[in-house]
């Protein structure tokens, strides 16, 4: 592979632009005209049941940047840069194959099938398509699943954030700035444009704005939260956005947010275009095999559950049989927004890739191998020393070494790229604090969507006991169950740690992404698309099949030899939810597959009759 080492990251960007731009034109289009047969004449959920306050049709290009918002948090921006450790190679690959082929594919049969179903979960899609047992299930699974990546999700972003009071400040900024829009999009015809405008204005203005406050120590103390504290604002901001109309905060936030991050990763690729920095990482690195001071377990399986967002994930799932089916005016919309979006985050998570890349591999393990461990580390690969790190420190005036998770590589790689152009060394303290903000604005962006989608799950699963819970505008019961979820997220994030909760998300993820597409095969299959099911199949099984692997050698050669028997279980528990739904679903598709098709057909218009 020492031909591929050392090439410029203009190429690979190229690469992937013109790769992900042929998918979309032809394989998009075939999976959303041949599988999926959009029709623009059916009316959506957003449209037929209408109230104001979930069920909402939204612009699609609204809609698009708060979808994209709620599945792009910090998956592709963290999982590519701890794939690092395995050499570019890797990770770009299995980026750029699997958001074409695993990632917008499941995003775009989730939406579909949600949006065929009034908008309804996962969990109630299982259950019409499967059966109630593999409904209740999954419904727990899922459940289960999105606590955890909540949890998670906003300890990460609580390390970004806590004693950082510019950063805090231009998140906080970006809620009152999101209502604004809210609004004005709400009671002004034709005014998205007008909005976005504004927004954006705002937007810049508080991120320059909040940097020159943050100067006055009066100011600055008032933004200087610690780590409790943040955990219980999260909580309390996950709680509103769940209770809110979804046009008042949610939405317009998210679209807010969108250009804050997409705006970001253009310059970042415009500073590669302009640098052409080289990837001082290798293609392929002597840790493959496993024994990484980042990643412990080798590249197969690791690299497809430690790069889930921005290939394919499961949280996707939550989110377009969420919020996003309630505000799809066009069937065929699904397209844009399901496939459309899901390439975008891959190509955010090829630049983060590149970003971790371009530094010197001395640095990135510097900066990603724990402080207790470096030095030994060190004594064993002498060759990986530091090279620019102390330069790096200097000019940003952080302590940069042993800081894990990925964010700081993130940041650290962008403030190099930056670096590069001329005058630019002097202000490379704002690009890094300016990266950190931006990831931290990305996670919250799918911890409000995220919550309010627990909530609608929740209400499903109690609603089979008390009724009532399932008219979504009964006021107290979208309190109990917003309250319900929050806390048991909330009550992880302000008693753990990320280290306690994070190892669990790769493989839970993962596992729902499979969940995701083999549910919707089974849907596929019954509406007489066997053949074309494939394209959902294939991707749905192999998910399967490698994250069992994966979830099997984290619990054996890592969880048990280091006493962690609660995240060994936690992690058993949520393969063995898994397996039984999938046993479900193969089952179904034996029965569906043996019938013949004038009486699958006579079972797809009962299906029908009962989903309308």
């Amino acid at each position: 592979m020492e031909f591929l080492d050392g090439i410029n990251a203009l190429t690979l960007v190229f690469t992937a632009l013109l790769l992900l731009a042929i998918a979309y034109r032809f394989y998009g289009i075939f999976v959303a005209h041949r599988v999926l047969r959009l029709n623009g004449n059916n009316l959506t959920p957003a449209v037929s049941l209408a109230d104001g306050r979930d069920y909402v049709a939204t612009n699609r290009n609204v809609l698009f940047g708060h979808h994209f918002a709620a599945i792009a948090a910090a998956g592709p921006l963290v999982g590519p840069v701890l794939a690092a450790q395995f050499g570019y190679l890797p990770g770009a690959l299995w980026i750029l194959i699997g958001c074409v082929l695993g990632g917008g594919v499941h995003d775009m049969v989730v939406l579909f099938a949600s949006v065929r179903h009034k908008g309804q979960s996962l969990a109630t899609i299982a259950s019409k398509e499967i059966g109630t047992t593999t409904g209740m299930v999954a419904g727990v699974a899922v459940l289960f699943i999105l606590i955890l990546t909540l949890a998670g999700l906003s300890l990460a972003c609580i390390s970004a954030m806590h004693e950082a009071s510019w950063s805090l400040f231009t998140v906080l900024v970006t809620m009152p700035i999101a209502i604004v829009m809210g609004l004005i999009m709400r009671y002004r015809q034709n005014s998205v444009t007008f909005a976005s405008i504004l927004g954006g204005i705002l937007l810049i203005v508080g991120i320059i704005g909040g940097h020159s406050l943050m100067q006055y120590e009066t100011i600055s103390n008032l933004f200087h939260w610690d780590v409790k504290t943040i955990s219980i604002a999260i909580a309390v901001y996950g709680l509103l956005a769940s209770v809110l109309p979804i046009w008042l905060l949610l939405v317009p936030r998210d679209y807010l947010s969108t250009y804050l991050k997409i705006g970001t990763i253009l310059m970042l690729a415009v500073g590669i275009i302009f640098v052409h920095p080289t990837l001082e990482m290798p293609a392929i690195t002597q840790f493959v095999s496993g024994g990484g001071p980042v990643i412990g377990g080798p590249v197969l399986p690791f690299i497809f559950i430690v790069i889930a967002c921005g290939a394919i994930s499961g949280f996707h799932a939550i989110i377009a049989t969420g919020t996003t089916p309630k505000m799809l005016g066009n069937e065929r919309d699904v397209l844009f927004v399901g496939y459309g979006a899901m390439l975008v985050e891959g190509f955010v998570a090829l630049m983060a890739l590149i970003a971790a890349c371009t530094l010197m591999p001395g640095d990135y393990f510097a900066i990603n191998t724990p402080t207790q461990a470096y030095e030994g580390f060190l004594a064993a690969n002498p060759a990986l020393h530091q090279v620019d790190l102390p330069h790096f420190v200097e000019k940003i005036g952080v302590e940069l070494q042993g800081r894990t998770g990925g964010a700081v590589s993130l940041a650290v790689g962008m403030a190099h790229i930056f670096n590069s152009i001329p005058f630019m060394d002097e202000v490379m303290a704002y690009w890094y604090n300016f990266a950190i903000m931006f990831e931290a604005v990305f996670i919250l962006t799918a911890i409000d969507a995220g919550t309010r989608v627990g909530r609608f799950f929740l209400q499903e699963m109690l609603g089979t006991v008390v009724p009532k819970f399932n008219d979504k505008n009964w006021l107290p019961g979208m309190l109990i169950s917003s309250v319900i979820f929050t806390f048991c997220w909330g009550y992880l994030v302000y008693t753990g740690n990320v280290s306690s909760i994070w190892p669990l998300f790769g493989i839970s993820n993962q596992l729902l992404a499979a969940c995701g597409l083999i549910v919707c095969t089974t849907m596929l299959i019954r509406l007489n698309r066997a053949k074309y099911a494939l394209v959902s199949a294939i991707p749905g099984v192999f998910m399967a099949v490698i994250t069992f692997w994966a979830g099997y050698v984290q619990v054996t050669d890592i969880y048990l030899p280091n006493g962690q028997y609660l995240l060994a279980s936690l992690a058993a528990l949520a393969m063995l939810l898994m397996a039984f739904v999938f046993a479900g679903a193969f089952r179904k598709w034996y029965r569906l597959m043996g019938v013949p098709a004038q009486q699958v057909d006579s079972y797809g218009e009962r299906v029908k009759e009962l989903v309308r």
